[in-house]
C-alpha cells in the first residue's frame, strides 16, 4: 500500500485537485487576525499557522484530528472518540483528557477557563470556518501558557447549509448552519447533532449542539456583538489496555482486575452540559484610536463515572477582556499600541461518590475551588516602509486558588502563584515580495489547572508549582512566483519545573514537576496553490506537505532513586510527516488524499516502553450537483485507508501498562451538504 501512495503521489503532482475559490490563494497571501492585530502573514513575526477551508473540509463530524494534524508543530490525539487532546510543540505532558496549557478562543470569547483547562471537545467541526495556531509562548497579548495559542473562526459570509451523514459503528451526524445580513446584523444560527457507537467497547459517543451568533454594526464607529453556545456531550470511556490486552482484542474495554471492575461494569464516561454566553462592544472613537471590551459567563454541569469514583462537578465561569487601541500611520511609519487586562474566575463545586456501576454511591470527597487569574498586557507594532516589521510584547500574569473541603472533614487552604512579567518581541523583514524572515524571543508561564491542582485522586496539590520558560526561534518564508509556498522555523525551548502525569496503582491521576526540559524543533511547510490542469480527465490539483522534526529531552530529572536525565520527553514523537493533496477528474469529482506518520513515542518517563510508529492514510470524494439555486455535494471518507492497526492518543506513565488506547481500523462516513 505505501507504494501505491508514493505512485500516486507522485502521479498526483502532475495531475491534482481542484478546491474552492479562495483556497487557490497562497498561505504566505493571507491575512490573519491575531485577536484584532490583523497582518498580512508573510510579514507575521509570530510562528503562526492557518487551518483553511480546505483543510476543514477534511474533518470527519466528530473532531478536528485530520484538519489540526496537517499543521506542524500541532498535534491533536484521541484516545477514544470524544476525548481529545490538542499539543502544541509537546504540551499533552499535563493532558489525560481535555486540553491544558493552549489557550483557545472563540471569535471575540475564551473558550478556556480562568485555571487554563478547555472543554475542546464540545465543539462541532461544521461550526468552525478557519483557525490561527499560534505556537509556542504568547505571553504578551494572549497571558500565561507555554503551549500556545488556538482562535476558532465561525462563519464570516452568508451562507444557508444542511448536512446529513452516516458510517460505520452507527454513525449518524446532522447539521443546519444559516449565516446572513439581516441590514444591520449579521446573523448566525449553527446547530448539529452527533452519535455513534464507536469501534470499541464502552465508547458510544452522542453530542448536540446549537450556536447563536448577532454582530450588530450600530454606526460607522461602534459594533456589538452577541453569542451563546450550548452543548450536550455524552461519552463512555473505554478505558486504556495493556499491549497484550490489545493483541488479543483490539475492540475490548478495559477489563477487570483482581481489585478493581473493568469500564463497561462502572459505565465509565464523561457527561458534559455547558452553556457559555458573550457579548463584547468595539468603538472608534477616531481613526487612530478605540477601544474594545467583552463580558462572557459559563455554566458547566459535568459528570464523570470513573472506575473508582462517580464525580459530579459543577463549574462557574466569569471571564472580561478589555483593551485600548491607538494606531497612527505616516509616510514611511506606522505605529500601534494596545494596554488592556484579561480575567477570570473558575468557580467549581465538586463531589465524589463511590461508583457503583454508573451510580452515585456513599460520599467520598465534596470540595469547592475557586480560581483567579488575569494579566495586564501592553504591546506595540511598528513597521518601516511595510518592509521591517517589529511586534514588542509585555503582561504581568496573577493566579491563585482558594480551596475548602467541605466532607468528610472541614478543611481550606490557598494557593498564591507569585506574579510573572513575560517579554516577548518579534521582528520580521521583507527581503522582496513573498520573502521574509523572522526571529523571536519570549518567556511563557502556565499555572496549573484545576483539575491538576486537584486532580482524580482527590488531593490537593498544594506543592505543584507553575511550568516556565524562555523561547527563541527563527524562520524563513518564501513565495516561489505565484505558485508555491515554503515555510522552515526551528526553536529552542528551555523549561523549568515541566508538570507530568502520573497515575497510582487505581488508575487515578496527580501531577508533579519533573524539573527542566529541552525542546529543540524544525517545522516545515511545502503548499502550492490551486493549479488549473487544461486537461478532459485531470483538471486541478494542489498539495501540502508538512513536517516536525524534534530532539526533546528531560534535562535534569530525578524520580525517586531514578535518574530520568538526558531520556526523551515522554509523549511527544521525534517525527511526523504530513501531505495533503487535492486534485479534480472530469471537472466535477473532487478528491483529497492525505497521509500522517507518526514516529515511535515514548510511553513512560524510564522510556523503557515506546510506541510502533504509524502510517495512517484517508481519502475522500466529493460531488457536486447545480439543481437551480441550490448545491448538492455528495461525499464519501474513507478513514484509515489502509487498515492500519495504530493507536492515535497514548496514556502516557500510565499504571499497570495500560498505555493503550486502539484506534479503528478501516471505516467510512457518507453524507451530503445542501447549500441553499
Amino acid at each position: 500500500m505505501k507504494k501505491i501512495y508514493i505512485l500516486l503521489s507522485i502521479i498526483s503532482t502532475v495531475f491534482l485537485a481542484a478546491q474552492k475559490k479562495d483556497s487557490a490563494q497562497l498561505i504566505s497571501e493571507v491575512q490573519i487576525d491575531a485577536y484584532k492585530k490583523p497582518t498580512a502573514f508573510i510579514s507575521s513575526t509570530k510562528s503562526v499557522s492557518v487551518v483553511s477551508p480546505n483543510l476543514l473540509n477534511q474533518n470527519p463530524p466528530e473532531r478536528m484530528l485530520e484538519s489540526i494534524n496537517q499543521i506542524s508543530g500541532a498535534r491533536m490525539e484521541e484516545r477514544s472518540p470524544g476525548s481529545y487532546r490538542i499539543s502544541l510543540r509537546g504540551s499533552t505532558l499535563r493532558s489525560p483528557f481535555g486540553v491544558r496549557n493552549v489557550k483557545i478562543y472563540l471569535d471575540d470569547f475564551i473558550l478556556s477557563d480562568a485555571s487554563g483547562n478547555t472543554y475542546f471537545n464540545i465543539i462541532s467541526p461544521e461550526l468552525i470556518k478557519k483557525m490561527e495556531i499560534y505556537k509556542g509562548p504568547e505571553s504578551g497579548d494572549y497571558g500565561a501558557a507555554t503551549g500556545g495559542t488556538v482562535l476558532l473562526k465561525t462563519s464570516y459570509f452568508e451562507k444557508t447549509s444542511a448536512n446529513i451523514a452516516v458510517g460505520s459503528y452507527g454513525t449518524f451526524n446532522q447539521s443546519f448552519d444559516f449565516s446572513k445580513q439581516l441590514g444591520k446584523h449579521f446573523v448566525e444560527v449553527f446547530q448539529n447533532y452527533y452519535q455513534t457507537d464507536s469501534y470499541r467497547e464502552q465508547s458510544k459517543v452522542i453530542r448536540k449542539q446549537i450556536f447563536l451568533k448577532d454582530y450588530f454594526q450600530y454606526s460607522q464607529n461602534g459594533s456589538l456583538k452577541a453569542m451563546i453556545l450550548y452543548a450536550d456531550l455524552n461519552y463512555q470511556t473505554p478505558g486504556g489496555l495493556t499491549l497484550e490486552q490489545m493483541q488479543i482484542n483490539r475492540k475490548q474495554a478495559r477489563p477487570a482486575t483482581k481489585t478493581l471492575p473493568g469500564a463497561q461494569e462502572q459505565d465509565a464516561g464523561i457527561r458534559n452540559k455547558m452553556i457559555l454566553a458573550g457579548l463584547s462592544h468595539e468603538y472608534n472613537f477616531s481613526p487612530d484610536f478605540s477601544h474594545f471590551i467583552m463580558i462572557q459567563g459559563s455554566y458547566v454541569d459535568f459528570e464523570n463515572p470513573f472506575i473508582t469514583n462517580f464525580e459530579n462537578r459543577f463549574e462557574k465561569n466569569f471571564a472580561l477582556r478589555t483593551h485600548f487601541n491607538y494606531e497612527r500611520n505616516w509616510e514611511h511609519i506606522s505605529l500601534a499600541y494596545r494596554f488592556g487586562f484579561e480575567g477570570g474566575i473558575n468557580d467549581i463545586f465538586v463531589k465524589n461518590y463511590d461508583n457503583n456501576k454508573g451510580i452515585e454511591g456513599d460520599p467520598q470527597n465534596f470540595d469547592k475551588i475557586k480560581n483567579t487569574s488575569g494579566f495586564y498586557f501592553l504591546s506595540q507594532k511598528f513597521n518601516i516602509d511595510e518592509k521591517l516589521f517589529t511586534d514588542i510584547s509585555l503582561s504581568l500574569n496573577s493566579n491563585a486558588y482558594d480551596w475548602k473541603r467541605l466532607f468528610p472533614r472541614n478543611e481550606n487552604g490557598n494557593t498564591r502563584f507569585n506574579n510573572q512579567w513575560l517579554p516577548n518581541f518579534g521582528i520580521s523583514y521583507l527581503l522582496g515580495k513573498g520573502f521574509s524572515v523572522r526571529a523571536k524571543v519570549g518567556k511563557g508561564n502556565s499555572a496549573p489547572t484545576n483539575e491538576e491542582i486537584r486532580a482524580s485522586d482527590q488531593r490537593f496539590n498544594t506543592d505543584l508549582r507553575p511550568e516556565y520558560g524562555w523561547n527563541k526561534e527563527a524562520g524563513i518564508r518564501k513565495q516561489f512566483g505565484n505558485a508555491v509556498f515554503v515555510e522552515g522555523s526551528y526553536f529552542d525551548f528551555r523549561m523549568k519545573d515541566a508538570i507530568v502525569r502520573r497515575q497510582n496503582d487505581a488508575g487515578q491521576e496527580f501531577f508533579v514537576n519533573s524539573g527542566a526540559t529541552i525542546q529543540k524543533g524544525l517545522e516545515v511547510l511545502l503548499e502550492s496553490k490551486s493549479f488549473n490542469i487544461k486537461n478532459d480527465i485531470f483538471n486541478y490539483f494542489k498539495f501540502r506537505f508538512s513536517g516536525s522534526f524534534y530532539q526533546f529531552t528531560f534535562e535534569s530529572y530525578r524520580q525517586n532513586e531514578n535518574d530520568f536525565s538526558g531520556n526523551d520527553l515522554t509523549g511527544v514523537p521525534q517525527t511526523t510527516v504530513n501531505s495533503l493533496i487535492n486534485f479534480i477528474l472530469f471537472k466535477k469529482l473532487s478528491v483529497d488524499y492525505s497521509h500522517f506518520y507518526t514516529s515511535k513515542i515514548p510511553l513512560n518517563d524510564a522510556n523503557s516502553v515506546w510506541s510502533e510508529p504509524s502510517f495512517v492514510g484517508n481519502i475522500q470524494f466529493r460531488f457536486p450537483f447545480e439543481l437551480d439555486r441550490t448545491r448538492l455535494n455528495l461525499f464519501l471518507q474513507i478513514q484509515n485507508l489502509y487498515n492500519e492497526e495504530y493507536v492515535s492518543g497514548f496514556d502516557i506513565n500510565a499504571f499497570g501498562n495500560r498505555y493503550y488506547n486502539p484506534a479503528a481500523k478501516r471505516n467510512f462516513v457518507f453524507g451530503m451538504t445542501v447549500d441553499f
